[in-house]
């Protein structure tokens, strides 16, 4: 089944197939919950994609899990035991006390080379039972392929392992390499249950590894290519994000009153404040304020948990600047009632980014969010088109969580968004997706730069979209209360004639 998205369970004249959780972070939302006990699936990648890991993983997982719970690790490599146990031992997964009762580790190569595929089969069907097994992972499927005196023995194989997994209920895992390039697709790929296709890519001068559910039958599951780590703690996949958000996660409720931005004339210019529950795009040249009016926006309500998440100044700098303009936010994020996670824009995976970023949105119950940095999150997710669609589906699940949002994005010095470098789809479209827009610009006058500011829309709201000038200032930004200082500025620069930008 390869519907558009996961369910927990299948149901039907067989009864609730049961699940078994793989315990990799991001895969069994992927699955939908897990695998399926007593299922056969192949694990396939290139050499150094991961496959060990993965199944170690699954064993050490697994066997944690409960105290009935048994693993079986066979290999048909001539990798030892000791060496591979010492590659895994650093991994957060690892627990050495769970050898050799929970876990076994079995070489199955001699068996193999001597008596073949039926020998190996026997040697399985043994093991399993005498360890009590719910989860079998045969490392190195494809030394059984290549012992094979036919495709249809190999087949046979893999029909016979089926057999096994459906009469005992262990789960099994097939790991297998595949080189670089090749067409995944094989025989014993249409008997299994499941094929997940483990790679790495070159994107530029990075090396980014992904995962792909190919095949999963008993329920629907996230299709396409999910970006996926090994850190210190194992295997880590991030859902693609646009898929797995493609419904917010409950239903939004935008009634409500407004809510200030920290300024009473901008509160006026957008008629009355930020919509309830709304996301609003800044746009504005380098050091033009918009990282300013953001965090004025995030110390404008002591009572509401807010978070940053910047890309550009560490933390440390945005205590620095808040404490220098004597911004209210200073003591929030000193009281930790505001949160600070900081991204490097040099090197990071978009899907991550707003994996850890909602996760901590959910984990705070953050109610005021400022993003500082949407250029940066459309470099680092490469591919341009996306970031419309993942702006789209992180605006709708900051909805449906009670979030009012704030992003920021750069433009030139008149406050036009700047275009992708390729030419190819930018981030113009996100401010289609923005339920409001305010803009920066400056402006030149004689020997003076003034800075301006306007919005350009907000939600379900009569505005004012006059320009104003504002300063900053100790508090923030401190913005005219009417327009008649800007339309004086840009009255005088339009009798200069061309040049006065």
């Amino acid at each position: 089944m390869t519907g558009a998205g996961p369910s927990m369970g299948q149901a039907g004249a067989y009864g609730k197939l049961e699940r078994v959780p793989t315990g990799i972070a991001g895969l069994d939302d992927i699955l939908g919950g897990g695998l399926f006990r007593g299922g056969v699936y192949i694990v396939q990648g290139t050499p150094g994609s991961g496959k060990t890991i993965f199944g170690n993983q699954a064993c050490y997982t697994h066997a944690g899990a409960s105290p009935e719970h048994r693993a079986l690790y066979v290999t048909l490599l001539a990798e030892s035991h000791a060496r591979m146990l010492g590659h895994i031992a650093p991994l957060g997964f690892f627990a050495a006390g769970l050898i050799p009762d929970r876990i076994t580790y079995l070489s199955a190569f001699r068996t193999l080379q001597d008596e073949g595929l039926a020998g190996l089969l026997t040697l399985l069907r043994r093991e399993t039972a005498l360890r009590e097994a719910s989860l079998l992972v045969l490392d190195g499927l494809v030394a059984a392929e290549e012992t094979a005196a036919s495709t249809l023995e190999f087949k046979t194989f893999i029909h016979e392992l089926q057999t096994q997994a459906a009469a005992t209920g262990a789960t099994a895992l097939l790991l297998t390499s595949a080189s670089a390039g090749a067409d995944l697709v094989a025989a014993e790929h249409t008997m299994v249950d499941g094929l997940i296709a483990l790679s790495s890519r070159l994107t530029g001068w990075r090396a980014e590894r992904e995962l792909e559910v190919r095949k999963f039958r008993g329920s629907g599951f996230l299709r396409g290519r999910h970006s996926f780590r090994i850190t210190d703690d194992g295997v880590r996949v991030f859902p693609r994000i646009e898929a797995s958000l493609r419904l917010p996660s409950r239903r939004d409720h935008v009634e409500g009153a407004p809510l200030t931005t920290g300024s009473p004339a901008l509160d006026a210019m957008l008629g009355g404040g930020l919509p309830h529950h709304s996301t609003t795009l800044v746009g504005g040249p380098s050091g033009i304020g918009k990282t300013t009016l953001g965090l004025q926006f995030l110390g404008a309500d002591p009572e509401a948990p807010g978070l940053l998440c910047g890309f550009y100044e560490s933390e440390a700098a945005i205590r620095a600047k808040a404490r220098a303009l004597d911004l209210p936010v200073a003591g929030l994020i000193e009281d930790g009632r505001v949160g600070v996670m900081w991204q490097p824009a040099t090197e990071g995976l978009i899907d991550e980014i707003c994996t850890d970023l909602l996760g901590t949105i959910r984990n705070r119950g953050a109610r005021r969010v400022f993003i500082d940095g949407l250029d940066a999150m459309c470099r680092i997710a490469g591919d341009q088109d996306r970031i419309v669609r993942i702006f789209a589906a992180l605006t709708a699940e900051l909805r449906a969580l009670g979030v009012t949002a704030m992003y920021t994005r750069e433009t030139d010095l008149r406050g036009t968004f700047l275009d992708a470098p390729s030419g190819a789809p930018s981030l113009r479209q996100t401010s289609s997706v923005a339920e409001n827009v305010v803009l920066m610009r400056s402006c030149a006058q004689r020997s003076s730069v003034h800075r301006l500011i306007a919005v350009a829309k907000a939600r379900d709201a009569r505005i004012d979209p006059r320009m104003r000038v504002f300063d900053i200032r100790p508090g923030g930004l401190a913005i005219d209360d009417g327009s008649e200082r800007a339309e004086a500025i840009l009255a005088d620069r339009d009798a200069a004639g061309p040049g006065g930008e």
